[in-house]
């Protein structure tokens, strides 16, 4: 059975738009817990490769988690775009991703699909799919 997580319409709508507002990978953070997507932050992508890779700006990543250990949302995953292709992971994304448990939501094609990093995973040995629910608010 697939993971669930929650995420808000409005907060879709706005990884859609950051996804849009670019030709090469947009980034940003997943804040929450298990069950649900609270906030999402904006990040840049630091990578010397933009058009074709991302990399979250470390900076902002570790004010999220200086963040969440005073209390704030915990840091629960991330997004990322692939302009011109689907809402899959790479294999490059395989290769590059901790077996963390983290969640992936990833934008391609104009779709949105999740994904989390666990050992042995279903596609390319890293990944499984997480059903998002998405709510009202």
């Amino acid at each position: 059975m697939a993971m669930k997580v929650e995420i808000s319409i409005t907060l879709r709508q706005r990884i859609l738009d950051h996804a849009r507002s670019s030709q090469t990978e947009v980034c940003g953070l997943l804040l929450g817990n298990r069950e649900r997507i609270i906030a999402v932050e904006r990040c840049a992508n630091v990578s010397s490769e933009p058009a074709t890779r991302f990399e979250l700006d470390p900076a902002a990543l570790i004010a999220a988690w200086r963040a969440a250990r005073s209390g704030g949302p915990q840091v629960i995953g991330h997004y990322h775009s692939h302009p011109t292709g689907n809402p899959r992971p790479s294999p490059t994304d395989a290769a590059e991703a901790a077996p963390d448990g983290a969640i992936w939501i990833i934008v391609g094609a104009g779709e949105m699909a999740a994904w989390r990093a666990v050992e042995c995973g279903a596609l390319h040995g890293r990944f499984d799919p997480v059903e998002l629910i998405v709510t009202a608010e």
